[in-house]
C-alpha cells in the first residue's frame, strides 16, 4: 500500500496549496492536476512515476482540496481561479519553464490555463477533458443505457448525489459507487487496485457539492480561445470514455494550432490506470518532442 504523502504547502494567491514533488530534481517541472473536483493528487498513485525518469513531477492538491488549506472563500472555487493557481504554483517554485498535465477535472483546469495564459506552459497535456460544456450532454444519455444493468442504479445515484452530499466520507463513497462508470470494463479488477492506490486520499465534499450547483463557476467554454494557444497540446482519452467522450478530445486537437490527438483503444475515463504503460509512453513521447531543442 502507498505511504502517507510527503509534501509541502506553497503560498498561492489567498491560500496555500499542497504539492508533492517526485522524479528528476533538475528536470522540467510537470505540474500535474487531479480530477474531481473534490479529490486530490493521490488519484495518480504511482501510475505516472515513470515520467519522473526525465521530468520533475509536481503533483498539486487543488484549491480547498486534499491537503491544501481549506480556508479559501468558496466564491474563489472557479475554473478561472484554479487555472490562475497553476501559474502561481509555478512562480512559487521558481519555475520559469514548465509543462502541465491535467486529467478529467484537472484537464478542464489545464485547458482554462492554456486559454487564459497562452504560452505560459511550454506544453500542455489534456487527459480526458472537454473544451465546452455541451460535450457533457452525453453523460445522461450514457447513464440511461449503462451496462451491466445491475450497476446502473448505483452509478446513476452517485451522479445525483453530487449536489447534496454533506461529508467527506459521503464523497469517498460516491467515488467508489461511480468507479464502474469510469472504466471501459465496469467490472475491471483494476478498480480494486486503484482504490488501494488512493488509500490516503482526502476528499472535499464542499468543493464537489459547490461545483454541481448552477453558477458554480466551473463551466468551460474555451473553443474559440484554443485557436490562439501557441504551445504543443496533447489531447488524449479512452475510446470508451463515457464522461469526456472521444469527440471532445478530437475537437481540442483540431482547434489547437499545435494540437495532437491520442485515443487509448482499450480504456475508458481512467486511461492511466487501464493502459498505464501506453499512457506513460505517449505522454513522455509528446513531452520529449515538445521540449526538444531545435537543431
Amino acid at each position: 500500500m502507498p505511504a502517507e504523502p510527503t509534501g509541502r504547502l506553497v503560498p498561492v494567491h489567498d491560500t496555500h496549496l499542497f504539492v508533492v514533488e517526485r522524479g528528476e530534481a533538475d528536470g522540467l517541472p510537470l505540474l500535474v492536476l487531479h480530477g474531481g473536483p473534490g479529490l486530490d493528487h493521490t488519484m495518480f498513485g504511482d501510475y505516472l512515476d515513470a515520467l519522473g525518469e526525465r521530468y520533475r513531477l509536481v503533483l498539486i492538491d487543488g484549491r480547498a482540496q486534499g491537503r491544501s488549506d481549506r480556508d479559501s472563500n468558496p466564491s474563489s472555487w472557479t475554473l478561472a481561479q484554479h487555472a490562475s493557481d497553476v501559474s502561481a504554483v509555478a512562480a512559487a517554485l521558481g519555475a520559469e519553464d514548465y509543462a502541465v498535465l491535467g486529467h478529467s477535472f484537472g484537464a478542464l483546469v489545464a485547458l482554462q490555463h492554456a486559454a487564459d495564459a497562452p504560452g505560459a506552459a511550454v506544453a500542455t497535456v489534456v487527459s480526458s477533458g472537454v473544451p465546452e460544456d455541451r460535450f457533457f450532454d452525453e453523460v445522461p444519455k450514457g447513464l440511461a443505457v449503462f451496462e451491466p444493468e445491475d450497476l446502473r442504479g448505483q452509478v446513476a445515484a452517485s451522479w445525483e448525489r453530487e449536489a447534496t452530499l454533506e461529508t467527506d466520507e459521503e464523497c469517498r463513497q460516491l467515488l467508489l459507487d461511480q468507479l464502474p462508470w469510469h472504466f471501459a470494463d465496469p467490472r475491471d479488477p483494476r478498480i480494486a487496485e486503484f482504490v488501494g492506490q488512493t488509500e490516503h486520499m482526502r476528499y472535499s465534499a464542499a468543493v464537489l457539492r459547490a461545483s454541481s450547483l448552477e453558477g458554480g463557476g466551473l463551466s468551460i467554454d474555451v473553443e474559440d480561445a484554443l485557436t490562439r494557444v501557441p504551445q504543443p497540446l496533447l489531447a488524449c482519452t479512452g475510446r470508451h470514455d463515457r464522461t469526456c467522450v472521444p469527440a471532445a478530445s478530437e475537437r481540442i486537437a483540431e482547434l489547437a494550432p499545435k494540437g495532437e490527438l491520442h485515443i487509448f483503444e482499450s480504456a475508458g475515463h481512467m486511461t492511466f490506470v487501464e493502459q498505464p504503460q501506453e499512457y506513460v509512453r505517449v505522454v513522455r513521447g509528446f513531452l520529449d518532442r515538445a521540449t526538444a531543442s531545435p537543431t
